[in-house]
This record gives structure tokens, sequence and C-alpha cells, in this order.
């Protein structure tokens, strides 16, 4: 799907504008009755496209080709999914006094969801790092996210609403995994025409987000959900994850510095292992909160603007970092592709 231009001072991702034009849709007129039974089914149908689609896309013959640089991958997926939940459950601390108990669970889950795969490859480029490693590093956390995120879920969010009873772990079979590797079964056959349609497959990506947000959001409008959130908790946990992203941010770039990464390498961590995914995080949510959903996904949504106006930030300066920019560094940057706008993923 092609995005419209938007200025580059404000990095601000028009996606979520048209999200937040959709959870306003659903505040204005929510699905009720059969309309809910028809959204609801269709959301249904939405998430196992969309993890059909994701299955269809990733390349495991590029993760596996990228297991040579086996340290930085390990790195990126012990960020993603270690120390984000551990600062995650060290957040715990803060309900109820900043958080209350729903946001504090919407605000784990988005810390137990993968990072995200084009705008990290986008940041990366763009700051002129080791972009072959940001792809296999972004293709490696999907492809484990789709298992660690609901087993993790299951785990630290067991009695919060997003656990495994005996229907949750149907849903999730049903609705992620069977779709998910069907779509990496048939990848050999329609892997081409995945590739040569990649514009209207985003666009079906996209929509089927939006179908999905809208019943999450219904659903919380019509049990009335919304009267936990005030003003005061949405900048409450806009600062707490303010705090959560600049130590991500900060122990990705120092760690890997202390780990011995040249500068290449250390963008690509710091882009693949401080982000996080909304495209796999949304319909993740529907199939593991049901109705509680709508205050599950708002953390995350959140996050994910939050990020992208951050990284935009850091990804230009690094882009002018010429005194850290060394000869040996010149090898991975000839590597790098032409930069791309950072999408929702």
């Amino acid at each position: 799907m092609k995005r419209p231009s938007w200025p580059s001072w404000m990095p601000v991702d028009p996606f979520i504008a048209v999200l937040l034009g959709t959870v306003g849709l659903a505040a204005l007129l929510p699905a009720r009755d059969t309309a809910a039974d028809v959204a609801s089914g269709a959301s249904t149908t939405a998430v196992a496209l969309l993890f059909f689609l994701y299955g269809a896309r990733l390349s495991t013959r590029e993760a596996l080709d990228g297991l040579r640089h086996w340290r930085l991958h390990l790195t990126v997926l012990l960020c993603t999914f270690l120390v984000f939940p551990l600062l995650g459950l060290a957040a715990k601390g803060l309900v109820p006094h900043l958080l209350t108990p729903a946001l504090y669970s919407g605000f784990l889950f988005l810390t137990l969801v993968p990072s995200t795969i084009q705008s990290s490859i986008a940041f990366t480029s763009l700051a002129r790092g080791n972009v072959p490693a940001a792809i296999c590093a972004g293709t490696f956390s999907s492809l484990a996210g789709v298992v660690l995120t609901p087993l993790l879920v299951a785990w630290l969010l067991a009695d919060t609403g997003g656990g495994f009873s005996a229907d949750a772990f149907v849903k999730i079979v049903l609705q992620l995994l069977v779709p998910f590797l069907a779509g990496q079964v048939l990848r050999r056959w329609i892997g081409g025409f995945v590739a040569r349609h990649k514009k209207v497959l985003s666009l079906i990506d996209r929509c089927s987000i939006l179908l999905v947000v809208y019943t999450a959001f219904s659903q919380g409008m019509v049990r009335g959900i919304w009267s936990q959130v005030t003003p005061a908790r949405l900048a409450a946990l806009l600062g707490v994850e303010a705090v959560l992203l600049a130590l991500m941010l900060s122990l990705t770039w120092y760690g890997a510095q202390r780990l011995g990464f040249d500068r290449a390498d250390r963008v690509a961590i710091q882009f693949a292992g401080s982000k996080k995914s909304l495209a796999a995080g949304l319909p993740m949510a529907s199939v593991l909160f049901g109705a509680q959903a709508s205050l599950a996904v708002l953390p995350l949504m959140l996050f994910h603007q939050m990020q992208l106006m951050v990284c935009a930030v850091i990804a230009k300066r690094r882009s002018h970092d010429l005194e850290e920019f060394t000869p040996a560094g010149t090898g991975a940057a000839s590597r790098t592709a032409a930069g791309t706008a950072p999408r929702s993923g």
C-alpha cells in the first residue's frame, strides 16, 4: 500500500491516524447484537488470513542463511523475549498508583510481542547499519513470536484474561498456528504471487487489522470497559512507555558495544531489538484477550507510534555520525539498501 507523503519533521505513521479513526468509529457506532456477531466472525477470518500471509511472506531460508551471524540474532531475540518482558514485570510495582490492572496487562502484553521487520530495516538502512542482519533478525523474531508470544502470555498473564484455557488453546492453534504453517508450506508455490502483488496484499493486511481493531473496540464500548481509562491514566501510561523505550534503546546500543559488535551491527541490534510489532500484536491480542482486547492493544498502539517518532530522529542522527563511521563499518554500509519509509509492522 503506497503511503501518502508526510512531512519529514513530523514522523507520524499515517496508518496510526487511520487506526485512531477506526477507534473513534467504534466509539460512536459500536457493533451490537447481530452486527457484533458478523463483525466477530469477519474478524476471526481476518486474523487467520493475516497469519496465512505472514507465513507466505516470511522466508525461512533467508533466516537460516543468516545463522552465520547467530550472536547478533540471539542478542535481538533475548532483547525481544527476555529483557522486554523482565522490564514489563518490573512495572507491576506501578499498579495501582500509575497504571490500572487492565492497562498494566496491556503494557505487559506489548513487551511480549515480536519485533518489527519493515521499520527495523528502514531505520537500519537510514542509519547506515547492517541491513541484511536487520532483515534476518526481524524474520527470526516474527517466526519465534508466533509460538513464544502466546506461551509467554499464557505464563505471565494467565490471571488477567489472557491465558490458555482449552478454548483459548483451540483458537490459537486454529487462528494463528495453522494458517501460519499453511502459508509456510505453500510458500514455494505462492511465494512469487505474494511478491508480485505485495501492494495489494499489504492493503488487505491493513484492512484486516482495521477490522480487528473495530471489533475489539466495539466490544469494549458495549461492555463499558473504557470507563476505566482517564486522561491522567493515559498520560501515566505514555510516561511509563517513554521510560521503557529509552531503556531499551540504551541497552541495545551500549550493551551491543560491550558485547564487541561493530557499529553497523550495533545499529541493527538497536533498531531490531527495541521495537514491537503492531501488525503482529493486534491480531494476537484479539485471540488471546477476547472482550478485553481493546484495552490490551491500547498500550501497543501508543508504543508503536512513539517508537517510530523516536527512532526516526535517532536514525537521522546516526546517518550523520561520521566520527564513528569507520572504514571497517563502510563495508557494512555498502551492503545497505536504499532507505524506505517505516511502516506498521
